[in-house]
């Protein structure tokens, strides 16, 4: 009897666990939902009041033709993730040489500093694009991908090492103290200790550096003007948006497709996101 009512009770518990739960897949499945229900209706069935907005009749793949064959939606997938790779890797190689020293080196006013840089992230990027505007037409970089590989760690780099800066001092210095007794260099010290026990953060910072260069609008239309140097983002809305003509099918075609990486980059290392960014936060 007292097996079969603590098997009870635990059923009980987990049905109520998953309940909790549907509110929140729902609250976060639905715009996905509705992005390819919509990309899937036909312009008439769009437009028709009286059809149902959350079911589709007769699924067509013409909105997803014209995405392929009238835009240039593989070239601008193609530059997204050309700059997110780029500036990424850059930002979270500054960010580790920075949070390492913030972290371990002890130099006059290393305290501010690391303060200062954690304030310098949350000045606003509409801010900053009127200035570096200026930069990237001095550099020679207007209108293509490399201005966005060069704007992008102004605001990445500030977070990432923040986030790093705390993840390092969770690593106890005495792994580092007896590296460095036996001969070991400081650099090699970083990147023989130090990098494998930090790679939660590490990957929290990547991944965070990846999505915000992903998702990134303001400075992609500004900088960029050409439809073959344009980021996903910035390309299906301002080629499928031409004055007030919406091709709402082929809208919702390049949004969903457009989110497939991150959601395939957050599933595959999503424990170690969630490990880096939890530990960054209490220690740092």
């Amino acid at each position: 009897m007292a097996s079969a009512s603590s098997r009870g009770a635990r059923i009980r518990s987990d049905a109520f666990a998953y309940m909790n739960l549907v509110p929140f897949i729902f609250f976060v499945m639905f715009p996905f939902y509705f992005m390819a229900v919509t990309s899937f209706k036909s312009n008439a069935e769009l437009y028709n009041l009286k059809s149902v907005p959350f079911m589709v009749k007769a699924p067509i793949v013409d909105h997803y033709t014209f995405l392929f064959s009238r835009t240039d939606f593989f070239v601008w997938m193609k530059n997204s993730l050309l700059v997110a790779v780029v500036a990424t890797v850059a930002s979270v190689t500054i960010a580790i040489l920075a949070g390492y020293s913030l972290a371990r080196l002890r130099f006059r006013g290393a305290s501010s500093f690391g303060t200062a840089v954690f304030i310098t992230y949350l000045v606003p990027p509409t801010l900053l694009f009127l200035p570096l505007s200026q930069v990237v037409v001095w550099l020679g970089l207007a209108d293509s991908v490399a201005a966005l590989m060069v704007t992008y760690p102004t605001f990445l780099v500030p977070f990432c090492t923040w986030l790093l800066m705390g993840y390092f001092r969770t690593i106890p210095r005495e792994v580092e103290e007896c590296a460095l007794v036996d001969g070991a260099t400081r650099m090699l010290t970083l990147w023989k200790i130090v990098l494998p026990m930090a790679l939660p953060g590490i990957i929290c910072a990547v991944l965070f550096s990846f999505t915000l260069c992903w998702n990134e609008f303001t400075y992609a239309l500004t900088f960029i003007s050409q439809s073959a140097h344009k980021t996903a983002v910035v390309g299906v809305t301002a080629d499928l948006i031409r004055g007030d003509i919406y091709y709402w099918g082929s809208l919702m075609a390049g949004a969903l497709l457009a989110s497939i990486p991150i959601v395939i980059v957050y599933v595959l290392f999503l424990d170690y996101y969630v490990s880096g960014l939890t530990a960054g936060a209490v220690k740092g």
